[in-house]
Parts: structure tokens; C-alpha cells; sequence
């Protein structure tokens, strides 16, 4: 069953344009390389950090970005609807629908994602925001929707809130393929480090690697992607 649109009656337009020097767009060029020797079964991949402000959503949309430029099909889905920060950041138009809508039953799925202005990425933004986001994200509709949509897209990309403050991305992460932890330089601590992973080996997430990002190079920070997790915080 095919859920995805294919006219502009569903199109969301980021006005701002995305753009990433030679270091950046290298380093994510690494990641997706990593991502894609992961495995053909790893489709559905979560992005989640221990606090606000790492940079998961960053990261997590420019590695879209990056694997459309390599041919990619892409959906990513806004999963943080506790704060979304890719609508102000990005500039997007309004959507009329998103994930909160689906989840709680209000609209189809295919209403709920949206064609962009950059070819080959779709998108389901977060919509309304929830009184209950833990809640709708472990309802089998959430399932549902990857299962449907994981043989439409190479890849479907998921941005979630850090698992440090909330519950919400290892609730998502264990329905997904991988999990990607992002963890800002200098930032937190390696015990908080492990109580998130160990959050997630408790949920039996599949834990595929670890972005150190905001790395100071020559001046400019830059994300690093370090493989694997296993033995990093040991």
C-alpha cells in the first residue's frame, strides 16, 4: 500500500537554505558511509542525546540531507514534540498535519506526510503539540506507520528528545532498526553517558554508534562520528 504523496497538495518549503562547508559535509558523507555498511535491514534509525542543546536534530537532518544527495529516498519525522526546533530553524511552511495527528487517530497517515521543496525528502513534522507525547509514541499506530513506510524510503529518519530528560526516544528507538546517540563535546559526563546507554540496552534498542559532535577544529566545531558504542565509555 503506497501512502506517500505524489502531488504538491501535501508540500512543506524550507525557506532557509541548507548549506554545510567542506569539513561538515565530510563528516556527514563518514556517517552516512557508516550508517549504510550497518546493513540493508537498518532502514528506521532514531537520533536521540542526554540533554537539550547537543545538537541531535542538527546532525539527524543533515545526514538526511547527505543521503538524498547520494540518491536517497528519504522520510524524516520531527519525533521531539515535547520542542521541536526544525520549524523555526528551517523556516518551514505550515503543515496541517503531523505526527500527533496520526497517532491519536485524526488523520490517515498519508495526510500526515508532506513532499519538500528538496527533491526526494518527505517529511512528517510534529504537528499539534500533545499533552501526553510518551503515551501516543507507544501506541501500535506509531508501528504501524514504520512497517508501512519502510519499503517506500531507503531510509526514514527519527529525531527524538534526549533520552536524559524524557522517556520518549527509547520508547521510539525500540521500534526502530538503530538507535544513534548524539553527545556534545565537553558537555556531560561519562556516568551520565552510560546511564543513557544503559537506558537504552534496557530497552533493547539497537545501539548502532555514537556522534561526538561540536568538535573544535581550527576554530570551528564540527561533528565527529566515532562507530560503534561498545567499549567507548568503559
Amino acid at each position: 500500500m503506497t501512502v506517500v504523496p505524489d502531488d504538491s497538495k501535501n508540500l512543506i518549503t524550507l525557506n532557509r537554505k541548507i548549506t554545510l562547508d567542506f569539513r561538515l559535509s565530510e563528516a556527514f558523507k563518514t556517517l552516512r558511509t557508516n550508517i549504510d555498511f550497518c546493513g540493508d535491514d537498518v532502514k528506521a534509525i532514531a537520533f536521540t542525546s542526554c540533554v537539550p542543546g547537543e545538537g541531535k536534530s542538527s546532525v539527524s537532518f543533515n545526514l538526511a540531507i547527505s543521503m538524498i544527495e547520494a540518491g536517497k529516498r528519504v522520510l524524516f519525522i520531527d519525533g521531539d514534540m515535547r520542542k521541536s526546533v526544525l520549524n523555526g530553524r528551517y523556516q518551514m511552511s505550515k503543515a496541517t498535519g503531523g505526527l500527533a495527528y496520526y497517532l491519536a487517530g485524526r488523520k490517515p497517515l498519508v495526510d500526515c506526510i508532506f513532499m519538500t521543496n528538496i527533491p526526494r525528502l518527505f517529511l512528517i513534522p510534529t504537528g499539534a503539540v500533545p499533552p501526553n507525547p510518551a503515551e501516543l509514541l507507544g501506541v501500535k499506530r506509531f508501528k504501524h506507520a514504520l512497517e508501512t513506510l519502510r519499503d517506500q524510503f531507503d531510509y526514514i529518519i527519527i529525531d527524538t528528545p534526549p533520552l536524559g530528560s524524557v522517556i520518549d526516544s527509547a520508547i521510539v528507538a525500540k521500534q526502530c532498526d538503530g538507535v544513534v546517540l548524539v553527545v556534545e563535546t565537553g558537555k556531560i559526563g561519562r556516568n551520565f553517558a552510560d546511564r543513557v546507554i544503559d537506558q537504552l540496552n534496557k530497552a533493547e534498542c539497537n545501539i548502532l554508534g555514537v556522534v561526538l559532535n561540536k568538535v573544535e577544529i581550527g576554530g570551528k566545531y564540527y561533528g565527529k562520528y566515532y562507530g560503534k558504542y561498545y567499549g567507548k565509555y568503559q
